[in-house]
């Protein structure tokens, strides 16, 4: 492309401004303002590009500087770190943030019988531990996703934004009533040895986030307050976010590199092992969040039986909306290998 018309001065060149690249865009900002979605054409849309380009920090449609330095942890393919909801989630993370401070209601918070404000301690020290890893392990890959594809970066950047603020208000539910915090479990632990993009997205996407944002859709049975029925409501409307990404992510997985089916199916055992066990991985089989939790849904310890009738309802419903989950990721076969811990929850097949 040659360069515009300048005034002509003598002496003045501006062969420094390099414009290579395809120019003359023009957009008008539509009813939700300029989205990426508008920007994504021409040459600085990402439709057609599978591979990466050379592994540096330009962005998507300028020219890269053959000075760059190379950046040799950045992912190439795009089935590695790609989501079509991507750009449509970020600008409605970007929408939809809230705050802690001002936007729960603290004055309901009053005083509760000691069982159901120990039992809301209990859950919401196991939430504060829990929410602090599902930001950090997005954070750890943000650098590994090449520019080409950054919207997937930037909704994790907004990922990390929601986790810090669950931490921060549950933390806060569990010091405001003259509780605090109680012993801490193990956390997710098993979450810390993720190595790979997709591996992190099924384990706590799909499968952590999933299950939480089940329990959290269903905090009118455990709230006590129209506070805690706040914080359970926006929190599960930012992790309805973070399962979409992972959903759409690993849909486009397999719709593009269907090979990779049983990588799938392995990530998926690991974690369906852990979620099925009464150990520290899920908030329903954890012995001690699951006892609180009955205490809250029930309403009081005197009534913990009717309390886990409605957590094994709870849990029902965790599995089998994971289940839908596969459905539409193209794992439809998982039924016949989930583990029986959670297959036993399944509704039968119509």
């Amino acid at each position: 492309m040659t360069s515009p018309a300048f005034v002509d001065v003598p002496g003045l060149n501006f062969d420094w401004l390099n414009l290579d690249t395809e120019q003359g865009m023009r957009i008008q900002a539509g009813r939700k303002g300029l989205t990426l979605e508008q920007i994504n054409a021409l040459t600085y849309g990402n439709a057609e590009i599978d591979a990466s380009g050379a592994p540096v920090f330009k962005p998507r449609g300028a020219w890269a500087d053959p000075r760059s330095p190379r950046h040799a942890r950045q992912y190439r393919s795009k089935a590695d770190v790609w989501s079509e909801s991507a750009m449509l989630l970020y600008e409605e993370a970007n929408q939809r943030q809230w705050s802690s401070a001002v936007d729960i209601p603290w004055e309901t918070i009053q005083p509760l019988p000691d069982d159901l404000e120990w039992a809301m301690c209990t859950l919401c020290t196991f939430l504060t531990q829990v929410e602090f890893i599902a930001g950090d392990l997005p954070g750890r890959f943000m650098e590994q996703v090449h520019p080409d594809h950054f919207e997937s970066q930037l909704f994790l950047g907004t990922q990390i934004m929601d986790e810090s603020r669950h931490l921060d208000v549950f933390r806060k539910r569990a010091l405001v009533n003259g509780g605090g915090m109680v012993d801490a479990g193990f956390g997710a632990i098993n979450l810390l040895s993720v190595d790979d993009f997709t591996e992190m997205t099924a384990l706590l996407h799909l499968v952590g986030e999933g299950f939480v944002q089940t329990l959290f859709r269903m905090g009118e049975l455990i709230a006590q307050n129209e506070a805690e029925k706040k914080i359970f409501r926006l929190a599960a409307q930012d992790e309805s976010r973070h399962l979409a990404f992972g959903v759409t992510h690993m849909k486009y997985v397999m719709d593009t590199e269907p090979w990779r089916k049983e990588e799938m199916h392995h990530y998926l055992d690991i974690q369906e092992g852990a979620l099925a066990q009464s150990q520290q991985a899920s908030l329903t089989t954890n012995p001690t969040t699951g006892e609180a939790l009955a205490i809250l849904a029930g309403g009081g310890i005197e009534h913990i039986d009717e309390g886990y009738a409605k957590l094994m309802l709870m849990r029902k419903r965790q599995v089998n909306e994971y289940m839908h989950r596969l459905e539409v990721i193209g794992l439809g076969d998982r039924r016949e290998r989930m583990a029986p811990g959670l297959r036993e929850f399944l509704d039968p097949v119509n």
